[in-house]
């Protein structure tokens, strides 16, 4: 290869380089490098669909798999021929829903694929179709990599909890579901990583035959290839918004409108087969909680991985180490697809669940182990292609520091450098992850204090449980400042996108936990509705709790993830807009109005997604209601009664979310497209700082407080809230007192069907459209918004010179 060649003939010194180790030359060769990252991609495909095939094994009949598996399955001595009757009820909703949604996707990365070829080609006065046309291929790609990624999950998923629940009824219960949903996330996560990964370096390649001079110093080539391979990025985000938009209108639609037509109304229990509402209810974990999940962590990958590029591609001496040195940022992925691997074979044969109480520190070691190993094996990497000293600009690092220059973009001791950057993102994604764990799980007590306040009823409930919320953003959002702070001072933007690469790192693991989560809901809902022995639900509820608390860290995860992935992309736009740090300041009348704006628009966000839940879930328990006063028998479950409409409540999930997932998109997209071009580029870094200073905060309270609220209600479903209350005479029902006529206490444990649970029930529905609709997508609008900026960023230079239609000036003081 040519930059190898050039290598070869000209001295480091040529370029002010500082040379690395002859040895980490020699194993960094054109080949190696290349294989290296391919091979990983891979490796996780195939692992991936190593673990499907232990899935696969397991037969809904309870008869023997064969194989070396028969063990999985023998013993399960069980009738399923209901549990397969609403497995695939599940499956065909899911389905239909998918194919209609992916249908307007279809039809989105068509139109706005078109957008996206016209814009970015016109630069300068004239149009440059090349830049354009390329860009759109790779807009198309990443749409297409995330519909593929949020498919494949979403199928497995489906696949995989009816298989959870026989499972849990067989003798080594505890082992055997566990394995079956947790390989099962392991399917997704692995095929997410390793199809984006091998998807994005194979455009990377086939970008360099048309920017033949990407590695000649001054042609500028390099960050031309970054800048069309960031459409990689914008297409996954703007799929991702609509499985997260659209899948959490739909799942919490349906979960709401159960929730209050059955229990709360009906007093009936969750997952009860009376409710005509349950299979669209379980259709949602699929569609929401597991597609919509895997788009929105396939966008944070691409755009970060995009983000990183497009910075160093804009600095001469990372350009000039060579191609082993600009990619570095999928070396990360790479290893993490490695490190992932090994792992996981801790959680499922190493040291498996044995019992209720091993589950989530089964879960937790995954997280931690993953944590650990990539820290190891991070530094090599970043000593074997980082270059020692480099400049983060155009000039060489000696020109630009050695003469008295003093600037966060002179970065000294690079490999360490990049080290301590991944380092603060994945341990710092750790720490966020367990301290919304902290906030949300029934273990400790910020949750025990929102249940024992239902004491007093739902009002309380509410208040406790924003409170919560409110107060659990203070450490996450402390400990990103942290993060932030330290990677730009070591490595300025390119710093912030290695921690966000970091902290993306052990995605394939997080991605397995969180998809784990949904598959046991499923397996204990069908276990409900199947009419299972009750020690095959107690099983699959002790799993799907343990999800609930894991999920909590998953989020934990996305929502620092996307507030670096956010900021590196905002300082990949500001570099490109060509803008000082004189330039972006909050004394410019227009930069700060249009940072109010921008952090009003998640607050707006918000109340569309929120709203058009409460819209659905009306229409739903309306709809509820009218086939229990219609369907003789439905209620009272008399024997022989005509079975509930479940596709009834289907459709009206579907055509909601379909309906409602439009306008958030619409103003998302076109928010930084419309300033860009009417007041120009320092507007766009205002409106893309307010609404991620706002997002991030909006983001943890809303996730954490809709998650307060669910396991407040878990913690008093399973007793665990204890109440003193007036002693009643059984004989004469007078309440006892004491000799000074206070009334005599007692402990009462409280129980499902009580006033606490009945509160708790209503805090639980209130927090549903918050931690599983518009908290989460939040973090795609903080990255959605600043994604597109980058890929339009010349359009935007185009006009006034930067200034817009309505020609702001640049600089107003």
């Amino acid at each position: 290869r040519r930059h190898f060649e050039r290598r070869a003939s000209h001295d480091h010194a040529s370029f002010n380089v500082t040379p690395r180790v002859a040895m980490a030359d020699s194993i960094a060769s054109p080949a190696a490098t290349d294989a290296f990252i391919i091979v990983s991609s891979i490796i996780g495909i195939l692992f991936a669909l190593f673990q499907f095939k232990l899935v696969s094994r397991i037969s809904l009949s309870g008869a023997p798999g064969g194989g070396n598996q028969e063990t999985l399955v023998s013993g399960v001595n069980i009738d399923t021929s209901k549990l397969i009757g609403i497995y695939e009820a599940i499956r065909e909703g899911a389905d239909s829903f998918l194919k209609a949604e992916y249908t307007i996707c279809a039809y989105f990365i068509l139109a706005f694929g078109i957008v996206v070829l016209l814009l970015v080609s016109y630069t300068g006065g004239e149009f440059h179709i090349e830049e354009g046309g390329l860009t759109a291929v790779s807009f198309v790609a990443g749409g297409v990599t995330s519909i593929v990624s949020g498919l494949i999950g979403m199928k497995v998923a489906v696949f995989s909890n009816a298989r959870t629940t026989v499972m849990a009824a067989g003798p080594n219960a505890w082992t055997d579901a566990f394995n079956t949903a947790f390989r099962a996330g392991s399917v997704m996560g692995f095929a997410l990583v390793g199809l984006s990964m091998l998807v994005l370096f194979i455009l990377a390649h086939f970008y360099t035959l048309h920017f033949t001079k990407w590695d000649v110093e001054g042609s500028g080539e390099a960050l031309k290839l970054t800048e069309c391979l960031a459409g990689y990025g914008l297409g996954g985000s703007a799929i991702a918004l609509f499985g997260r938009v659209g899948g959490g209108i739909y799942t919490k639609a349906a979960d709401v409108g159960a929730d209050l037509a059955g229990k709360v109304v009906e007093d009936i229990p969750e997952d009860d087969p009376r409710n005509p509402a349950t299979i669209a209810d379980n259709v949602g974990d699929n569609v929401g909680d597991v597609a919509g999940m895997g788009s929105d962590l396939f966008g944070s990958f691409a755009e970060a991985t995009c983000a990183a590029l497009v910075i160093a591609a804009q600095s001469h001496d990372l350009v000039s180490a060579g191609w082993d040195t600009l990619v570095f940022p999928l070396y990360i992925s790479a290893v993490g697809i490695l490190v992932c691997g090994a792992v996981s074979f801790v959680a499922t044969d190493f040291r498996p669940v044995r019992n209720e109480a091993s589950i989530e520190e089964v879960l937790k070691t995954q997280l931690a182990l993953t944590t650990l190993g990539m820290t190891v094996a991070m530094y090599p990497v970043c000593a074997m292609f980082m270059p020692e000293e480099f400049y983060l600009g155009p000039k060489t690092f000696v020109s630009a520091c050695m003469d008295g220059g003093v600037s966060s973009k002179c970065v000294t001791s690079g490999p360490l450098s990049a080290f301590c950057c991944v380092a603060a993102g994945l341990w710092g994604g750790l720490v966020i992850g367990f301290v919304t764990e902290y906030y949300t799980s029934h273990s400790y007590t910020p949750v025990r204090e929102v249940a024992r306040s239902t004491e007093t009823g739902a009002a309380t409930n509410i208040i406790y449980g924003l409170a919560l919320g409110y107060r659990s953003a203070i450490l996450p959002v402390s400990l990103l400042a942290i993060v932030v702070y330290l990677s730009f001072w070591l490595g300025d933007m390119y710093g912030v996108a290695l921690a966000a690469l970091g902290m993306l790192s052990n995605l394939a693991t997080c991605l397995a936990i969180d998809v784990y989560g949904p598959i046991c809901d499923n397996a204990g809902g069908i276990a409900e509705m199947s009419e299972l022995p009750e020690n095959v639900r107690d099983v699959t509820d002790a799993l799907d709790a343990a999800g609930n608390t894991t999920a909590a860290i998953g989020k934990g995860f996305a929502i620092g993830s996307a507030c670096l992935v956010g900021l590196a992309l905002f300082g990949a736009f500001v570099t490109r807009s060509g803008l000082a740090e004189t330039d972006v300041s909050l004394v410019s009348p227009l930069i700060f109005a249009s940072l109010t704006y921008g952090a009003m628009i998640p607050y707006w966000f918000s109340a569309m997604t929120m709203k058009s839940v409460g819209q659905a879930a009306n229409e739903m328990v309306k709809e509820v209601a009218r086939q229990f006063r219609e369907i003789p028998g439905l209620l009272e479950g008399t024997p022989g009664h005509a079975p509930p409409d479940h596709a009834r409540c289907i459709a009206i999930s579907t055509d909601a979310s379909l309906r409602e997932m439009v306008p958030p998109a619409i103003l998302v997209m076109t928010s930084p497209i419309v300033t860009g071009m009417f007041f120009g580029v320092e507007a766009v870094v205002g409106l893309l700082a307010g609404g991620l200073v706002s997002g991030v905060q909006l983001a943890i309270s809303a996730s954490n407080t809709g998650g307060a609220w669910d396991n407040a209600k878990k913690f008093v479903e399973k007793g665990g809230l204890v109440i003193d209350m007036p002693k009643i005479d059984e004989v004469t029902g007078e309440t006892l007192r004491n000799m000074d006529g206070t009334p005599v206490m007692v402990p009462v444990r409280q129980r499902k069907g009580g006033e606490c649970h009945k509160a708790a029930v209503v805090g639980d529905t209130v927090g549903d459209p918050l931690k599983d609709t518009s908290g989460p997508a939040l973090n795609i609008l903080m990255k959605l918004m600043a994604i597109i900026s980058l890929v339009f960023a010349d359009f935007f230079m185009s006009i006034n010179n930067g200034q817009g239609y309505f020609n702001v000036p640049r600089q107003a003081f």
